[in-house]
């Protein structure tokens, strides 16, 4: 896959570039039923749960090179107004979408 740029920003100081469309990455992740029964107990005492911490940066670093693969399919050089977007689905399950705009440089 060649280096696709992403960025937050609309606009790549320098380039001139033409929209293809927009591009998706996304996973979801759960954790085992051990590390769900550690998050359970810290849940009652407080604090971070690292467990989770873990897993939502590697679903978000999934997500993200997912996108760049979408964008790289899609012939694009570069990828403008990345956002994510995240959720849970019941309770021990975590999904990220990482969204954006392919663009090809002129």
């Amino acid at each position: 896959m060649a280096t696709i740029l992403v960025t937050t920003t609309e606009h790549i100081p320098g380039k001139d570039y033409e929209v293809i469309g927009e591009v998706f990455g996304l996973t979801t992740q759960s954790k085992n039923i051990v590390r769900n029964i550690g998050a359970s107990l810290k849940n009652v005492v407080g604090g971070e749960i690292k467990d989770y911490t873990n897993m939502l940066t590697e679903a978000r670093d999934v997500a993200i090179e997912r996108l760049k693969q979408n964008a790289a399919d899609m012939g694009a050089d570069a990828v403008v107004m990345m956002r994510f977007d995240s959720g849970s689905i019941g309770t021990d399950m975590q999904s990220v979408a990482a969204y954006g705009t392919a663009v090809k440089f002129k």
